[in-house]
């Protein structure tokens, strides 16, 4: 399940590229949904844990990845019990961001209305009003009600 809070939050990581340099682990680099969001978001291909074919830069290391493939790789798989701030991720993560929340609980912490309206049967709860949106258009509304706060 997806949960959203809007705004800051207790024990939200507000930069997660930085966070993941420091504390990522190799075999998070060559699981296979790993492998699938480098090659989405980066276009790059994983080599091994420790190098990335980038076909903009060449051979990279996996510090080099973007901040968006650095926080969906910790909201995968990081046991610390962070949230993680998903706007540090451009809106080409929000189908990423909702499939992880399919197979696990993920809390995310948003400072934008992140565009999920390619996410088929979207649906989330949203911390800040206490309530299960089961569509886009309901999410949307959700998160207007809160900006205008």
């Amino acid at each position: 399940m997806l949960k959203i809070v809007f705004g800051d939050i207790e024990n939200s990581i507000y930069h997660p590229p930085t966070y993941f340099d420091n504390t990522y682990e190799d075999e998070w680099i060559t699981d296979p949904l790993s492998v699938k969001m480098i090659k989405d978001i980066d276009k790059s291909d994983v080599i091994s844990a420790r190098a990335i074919d980038s076909p903009v830069l060449g051979s990279i290391s996996v510090k080099e990845l973007s901040g968006g493939v650095k926080t969906l790789i910790l909201m995968q798989f990081d046991k610390s019990g962070k949230i993680f701030n998903a706007s540090a991720c451009g809106d080409n993560c929000a189908k990423w961001i909702y499939e992880i929340s399919k197979h696990k609980d993920l809390t995310i912490d948003l400072h934008h209305v992140m565009d999920f309206s390619d996410c088929e049967g979207f649906s989330a709860y949203i911390v800040n009003t206490d309530k299960q949106v089961g569509s886009y258009k309901e999410y949307l509304d959700e998160a207007l009600r809160i900006e205008e706060r």
